[in-house]
């Protein structure tokens, strides 16, 4: 997380599957060279 330079508060929040931002998530794909679609998925109710 140093090299996306990611709080550990963030940190914290994504180990306990909670919503970070999107910029956080976007410093993860750079590091990782990866795609959004990658790291995340869209669940929706199912209200």
């Amino acid at each position: 997380m140093r090299a996306a330079e990611i709080t550990s508060y963030a940190a914290t929040k994504i180990n306990k599957n909670e919503p970070v931002s999107l910029e956080v998530l976007m410093r993860i794909c750079q590091v990782f060279h990866c795609d959004i679609g990658d790291i995340c998925e869209v669940i929706l109710d199912e209200d």
